[in-house]
């Protein structure tokens, strides 16, 4: 029996990415599966694609920035299946060219992110609480976090703060669900060679940021599925972070700069 048959589940930002290999994981392994996103065009092509290989995978429109959307997503997995037993809150994003360090970052720039990824998670698993789980006693909530909410970074404030906030977040939300046999956590990715990542990245930045991970690599989308995977079947953790990230930020400061061969 494949580990999520029967099961419903809704992942926010699928289209590509870690979304993606999280919404195809889930379809393969038995789970009806909303991908809830906003280009929904390329959306159902990949519907399409995964339902052609005997998986069952419907689309629902998602836009991160009305709160709205937030709610009728997952009214809409409720409404059309029943229940909803997943969710996976894996929106995020920034930009380099406008998310500095607390001497540059505009306030509007950093409200705007900070609202943006706490918004989704708070609105969309409270309408999954609310209108499904807690009603039939059971739910997995799975929050996509990142490195840099665990890690402080030269830059990127409002991106680091709003993930670290999420962190904060997933644990309270499980205290206060898991009387519901309701579980929450988080799949915290570290540089993860994704489309977006590598269309943004500089080789030598990429270097800078690798020579600090014990696992000399960058980590692969399916690898965050995997891990999301466990999470969504792993009945007794609730409220815990995985950091997948190879290691990275783990040994001393001068462990980057003695493998790169750098004398001190």
């Amino acid at each position: 029996m494949k580990k999520l048959e029967g099961k419903v589940a809704l992942v926010t930002a699928s289209t590509r990415g870690i979304g993606y290999a999280i919404a195809e994981t889930f379809a393969r392994e038995g789970a009806i599966v909303y991908m809830a996103c906003r280009n929904l065009e390329v959306a159902n092509e990949k519907a399409a694609a995964l339902n052609a290989e005997g998986c069952t995978v419907k689309t629902v429109y998602f836009e991160a920035y009305d709160r709205e959307s937030c709610y009728n997503m997952v009214k809409t997995a409720v409404d059309n299946e029943g229940r909803l037993d997943i969710l996976v809150n894996n929106f995020g994003g920034t930009s380099p060219m406008n998310d500095f360090d607390i001497y540059k970052t505009d306030y509007q720039t950093f409200q705007n992110y900070v609202d943006v990824h706490l918004q989704t998670v708070f609105v969309a698993s409270q309408a999954a609480i609310n209108l499904a789980m807690a009603p039939q006693k059971s739910g997995c909530i799975i929050n996509t976090g990142s490195v840099a909410g665990l890690t402080p970074d030269v830059s990127q404030i409002a991106y680091g703060t709003s993930k670290g906030a999420l962190v904060h977040m997933t644990k309270i939300m499980a205290t206060h669900v898991a009387k519901d046999n309701i579980r929450v956590n988080m799949v915290a990715p570290g540089m993860t060679a994704t489309e977006a990542v590598m269309n943004n990245l500089t080789p030598e930045f990429m270097e800078f940021f690798l020579k600090h991970t014990p696992i000399r690599r960058m980590a692969t989308a399916q690898e965050m599925a995997d891990a999301a995977l466990y999470l969504a079947t792993a009945e007794f953790v609730t409220g815990h972070v995985i950091p997948v990230n190879g290691g990275f930020g783990m040994p001393t400061p001068v462990y980057g700069d003695t493998l790169m061969g750098v004398k001190r």
